[in-house]
């Protein structure tokens, strides 16, 4: 019984060590991480063609052109610009981009697991597996659509691809070997907390945009609703295409709640300024105005609010007022840097017709959203936080205390030599009544000695005793005379 409980007591660690992979199970997993995504990518592109020409009318189904038509198709899900013909194809949709995104990050994130990555370093390999298939693959379906209706820049098919599964597996790995952490240990605890500041005021203009693309879309539903046709598959079809490109549009609403605006063909919408023209006939579109408003400026309402919960979120994040203003910058600039990403990838080229090209002002929405996130941000984050000032480090506090040591060193020095000099001149005080003492009875004995030599009654000093028994006997004999009874 002894011997279990001192077992079941002590902790029992693992028996044999991490064994790595072998050398076949490591090519497997890098082949499946290459494959993976490119076929599940290619599948469902296959997959969403098929349905529309299944349910499209009119439309003679064919699998091989299904399949030859999804190449092309992963390419617009990478935002790889197509060609029709002569006419070029630039808005492409986001939502496919997105999801292609998430697949290759977790693709990279399962196969790092898989491998036993505890390191970036270490999954290098399974970084430049999906990177490179994604950008071989691409340049493989632009050479393969070289004489067809639709085309693509091979290069661009190359580049384009690659980066963006860069980016994702990056992403992917980095989260799944602790990145994030070590990255939090070596960045200054301030910039982190704008980094976290700026991608919530990112979000919080994305679901602005949203909420103001819903309102407008459900007050035009009847303009929506006309937009379909009576036939199933003509509505499925619009249908979809709105629904892939719900994140462009929700772009182009974020652009004109920060004042900017949008522009499709030769209509211009913004906050402050309308031009007509023409618009596509996609239920997508059917909450788009059809003159200005003179309310829509309260609408820049909600970025101030999305500047005045970023600074909110950072005020006590430091003491010193300047360290929470840089903090807001750090956050006005993620901000910016999104609204950049976001604008370039929802605009682009439609065709050589009335509605090319549909483009947000990048340059100009993304510094006017980093205005509108740093000066209410800076606003509340310095007059709601702390106004102490900054705590000295500890290095400035041992000199201080140095300091205040050496002062009362010398004080106490300066206060013993004043105690030094005052008992000097009390000695010298004491010292000269003591001499006048000393010298008063010199003084009365010279003054009696010359009044005994007035009166000859002075006497020789030397014999002091005799002198006095003399003085005494002649005392008592004057003293004792009789006279005689002859003389009286």
């Amino acid at each position: 019984m002894d011997l279990l409980a001192d077992s079941r007591e002590e902790p029992v660690g693992d028996l044999e060590p991490d064994v790595e992979p072998s050398r076949a199970a490591r090519v497997r997993v890098l082949l499946a991480a290459a494959l993976g995504p490119l076929v599940t990518g290619y599948a469902a592109v296959a997959a969403v063609l098929a349905l529309v020409a299944l349910t499209a009318p009119r439309t003679v189904f064919s699998g091989t052109g299904v399949l030859l038509a999804a190449g092309p198709g992963w390419l617009a899900a990478h935002q790889v610009r197509l060609d029709l013909g002569v006419h070029p194809l630039g808005v492409l949709p986001l939502l496919p981009t997105l999801g292609t995104l998430a697949l290759a990050a977790r693709t990279a994130s399962g196969a790092a697991v898989r491998l036993g990555c505890r390191s970036p370093r270490e999954a290098l390999p399974v970084f430049a597996t999906v990177t490179g298939a994604h950008a071989l693959f691409g340049l493989a379906i632009a050479l393969c659509a070289e004489g067809s209706p639709v085309t693509a820049n091979p290069l661009v098919a190359f580049v384009v691809p690659g980066l963006l599964a860069a980016a994702a597996s990056a992403a992917g790995i980095a989260w799944c070997c602790g990145l994030p952490d070590v990255v939090a240990e070596r960045l200054d605890p301030l910039a982190l907390r704008g980094l976290r500041a700026g991608a919530l005021g990112l979000a919080v203009l994305v679901a602005c945009g949203a909420a103001v693309f819903t309102v407008a879309t459900a007050l035009s539903w009847r303009t929506v609703a006309d937009m379909y046709e009576p036939a199933f598959g003509s509505s499925f079809g619009m249908f979809l295409l709105s629904v892939l490109y719900l994140p462009n549009a929700v772009t182009a609403a974020l652009s004109f709640v920060t004042g900017p605006g949008f522009s499709i063909g030769d209509l211009d919408v913004g906050m402050f300024g309308y031009r007509g023209g023409a618009v596509p006939g996609v239920p997508l579109l059917g909450g788009l105005p059809e003159h200005h408003a003179a309310w829509w400026p309260a609408l820049l309402a909600l970025p101030a609010a999305a500047g005045v919960l970023v600074g909110w979120s950072l005020r006590k994040v430091d003491a010193d007022p300047a360290q929470r203003i840089r903090t807001v910058a750090v956050a006005g600039a993620v901000v910016a840097l999104g609204c950049v990403l976001l604008g370039t990838l929802s605009g682009g080229r439609l065709g050589d017709g009335p509605f090319d090209p549909v483009s947000v002002p990048v340059g100009v929405a993304s510094v006017v959203a980093f205005c509108w996130i740093v000066i209410p941000g800076s606003f509340v984050a310095f007059f709601t936080g702390e106004h102490e000032p900054p705590a000295p480090p500890p290095e400035a506090l041992e000199d201080n205390e140095a300091f205040e040591d050496a002062d009362e060193v010398d004080a106490e020095e300066a206060a013993e030599a004043v105690e030094e000099i005052e008992a000097s001149e009390e000695d010298e005080e004491t010292e000269e009544p003591e001499e006048e003492l000393e010298e008063e009875p010199d003084e009365d004995a010279e003054f009696e000695a010359d009044a005994d030599a007035e009166l000859g009654l002075e006497e020789p000093a030397d014999d002091v005793s005799g002198d006095d028994e003399a003085v005494t006997g002649g005392t008592e004999t004057c003293g004792d005379v009789e006279p005689d009874e002859t003389d009286r």
